[in-house]
């Protein structure tokens, strides 16, 4: 009997490099723009200017002027403090929130579990711009414009939905088993949660909170609207870096590099765990 397996395995091998040049040109072709902005970041403004150059003189002048004094009414510590305070702050409370809620829809599921589901995600339906004014008067109202705290309730608000989502098909993970050991032990929700579902699905949360994290730092149109002076946050500052007179290029990349630079670090110090909390729930 004659053998055919090495045509096959010689096409797979084949398919597999041809697979591998692709997501290296993919990756590359998206990570360009990048590299291209931290790249002119180090430029002076003659040279991000003219014709694109791999090789100059490297500086950090444009860093040094966006970092200090003040770019038009706002300065890059404070706008780098309200991002921190607000991201932070609403990240940990869409957590406390969203774990008793994930608890209530997976391993102990309420009656018509799926219309809250529904009810959760279909808040994120509506288009933010529509829901502008109204939000716009309350806050006037309750005194809270030009304040973190407006930004803390609505990132909350915001991301809330996804972690709901997101916790709940990594709490459906962890075996039915050890909750009901856990109770026959006399343990009570609270030591159901922090005793044996959290450390199983510890990947999953730093997934969510990793994804709460990027997109609260990375909201602008509430910020822009809500406060536009002493709660602004980190891309209302980078966009205070445009010019209308001169050229302002290197300094506009050095500043988005400063914005990117602590969601970049954030993601690589939990890239382990996101990885593994994105692959929870893919296979039953």
């Amino acid at each position: 009997m004659s053998d055919n397996t090495g045509p096959i395995v010689g096409g797979s091998r084949v398919t597999s490099v041809f697979l591998g040049l692709l997501t290296w040109f993919v990756a590359l072709v998206v990570f360009f723009p990048v590299f291209w902005m931290v790249l002119n970041g180090f430029k002076e403004e003659a040279d991000a200017n003219t014709d694109p150059k791999l090789f100059f003189d490297p500086t950090l002048a444009q860093f040094d002027e966006v970092t200090s004094g003040t770019q038009g009414l706002l300065g890059f510590g404070e706008a780098f403090s309200n991002s921190l305070w607000a991201v932070g702050v609403s990240t940990v409370l869409v957590l406390i929130l969203a774990i008793p809620a994930a608890y209530s829809l997976s391993i102990k599921p309420v009656r018509k579990w799926r219309d809250v589901l529904f009810f959760f995600i279909s808040t994120k339906f509506l288009p933010i711009v529509a829901a502008i004014l109204p939000l716009w008067i309350i806050a006037r109202d309750l005194d809270l414009l030009n304040t973190r705290t407006i930004l803390i309730i609505l990132y909350t608000a915001m991301n809330l939905p996804l972690a709901v989502w997101m916790l709940r098909s990594f709490f459906s993970e962890v075996p039915r088993e050890l909750v009901e050991a856990a109770q026959i032990d006399g343990a009570g929700l609270r030591g159901q949660i922090t005793s044996v579902i959290l450390p199983i699905v510890a990947p999953g949360l730093a997934a969510t909170a990793l994804l709460c994290v990027i997109f609260a730092w990375n909201e602008f149109f509430l910020a822009v609207q809500l406060n536009p002076v002493e709660g602004s946050t980190m891309p209302i500052w980078v966009t205070s870096n445009v010019s209308t007179r001169g050229n302002f290029l290197a300094k506009l990349s050095a500043a988005s590099t400063l914005a990117t630079l602590p969601v970049v670090l954030a993601g690589w110090v939990a890239q382990k765990r996101m990885i593994r909390g994105l692959a929870m729930g893919a296979i039953k």
